[in-house]
């Protein structure tokens, strides 16, 4: 796994630059991402790098698609087996409809199912694991869609310089004390409680997931501000959860008031806490920094527990279930 987060800057370089087919759909006001897993955080980036324009995002992780969707919305699929079941549902449920429709999968039943409907695909490259292609996932899509989506070509190459640039400090070969990652996974403990704020979900909701899939442990994640409004009471009482705080360089004022409030009553009860920065720089280059940076902390983490974090029993044990 190591080794394939360490071709991150490379692979995410190659994917953009491909000679995919691009696409601009016309007069879209609406986008539904649908993805589980690996790929749901897909949509869940892409959400929130949309969350400051007009357009309406619904990031689906299951099998039922928003009653909403028309011949104004774009359904993007994904699937990095190809053979999600939720998603090929959502898939084929979007065909019913007069939805725009795009799928991006490594192969399977997915791409089958859209060379004989002759709906829209695009095959993208496999690494490893669905969580840790999300570089070759992320940029492929972008590749095709950075115009319907209105994201502008030197954000997504300012994201990737910034890939390269952190990875010379997190990658494996550094394993010394300026490996940012590494520090980070020294400092995990018991259940990690990730706060986040608007517009960072998407990398707190990765961040869980890396943590359940790679280290198997648990953990939560919950919005700083709404936090305040329930959350912050289980403090009261003492337990094995330790808090992971993970900060934009430009949250709203009054989030930045909540983060000094929270810090003060974490350290007036005297709680541990992790404090994670974002990057300046556009919101691309913010999430896939933190992505980058936490998902290799997670790896380490697992290895510093003597856990192999490839394997994924218990989804396995699902599947074959289903």
């Amino acid at each position: 796994m190591y080794k394939i987060y360490d071709e991150w800057p490379i692979i995410a370089r190659k994917s953009f630059e491909s000679k995919q087919k691009t696409f601009d759909f016309k007069n879209i006001e609406h986008i539904v991402i649908a993805g589980m897993g690996g790929s749901g955080a897909i949509g869940d980036m892409l959400a929130s790098i949309l969350s400051k324009t007009k357009i309406y995002v619904d990031v689906i992780k299951g099998y039922v698609l928003p009653t909403t969707v028309d011949a104004n919305t774009l359904v993007i699929t994904i699937s990095v087996s190809g053979n999600t079941i939720e998603t090929l549902s959502a898939l084929k449920s979007a065909h019913k409809t007069k939805s725009k429709i795009i799928a991006f999968s490594s192969g399977g039943k997915m791409e089958e199912y859209c060379k004989k409907e002759k709906i829209e695909h695009r095959l993208v490259t496999q690494y490893h694991s669905p969580r840790a292609s999300f570089t070759s996932y992320l940029y492929t899509i972008l590749n095709v869609l950075h115009s319907t989506l209105k994201i502008k070509k030197q954000d997504i190459t300012e994201s990737i310089i910034e890939l390269e640039n952190i990875n010379k400090i997190i990658n494996s070969s550094n394993l010394t004390n300026t490996n940012k990652s590494l520090n980070i996974a020294k400092k995990i403990s018991g259940i990690p409680l990730i706060y986040y704020p608007f517009g960072l979900q998407s990398v707190a909701i990765r961040f869980k997931n890396t943590i359940q899939e790679n280290i198997k442990n648990h953990a939560i994640a919950e919005d700083v501000v709404e936090a305040c409004h329930n959350g912050i009471v289980s403090w009261e009482k003492e337990s094995n959860v330790s808090p992971i705080l993970i900060q934009g360089k430009d949250d709203y004022i009054k989030t930045k008031e909540r983060w000094i409030i929270i810090k003060d009553y974490f350290n007036e009860n005297k709680i541990k806490y992790i404090e994670i920065d974002s990057i300046e720089g556009s919101i691309l280059s913010k999430l896939i920094n933190l992505i980058y940076i936490l998902d290799y902390a997670s790896i380490y983490k697992a290895v510093l527990m003597k856990t192999d974090p490839t394997p994924v029993k218990s989804i396995q044990y699902i599947k074959k279930k289903l």
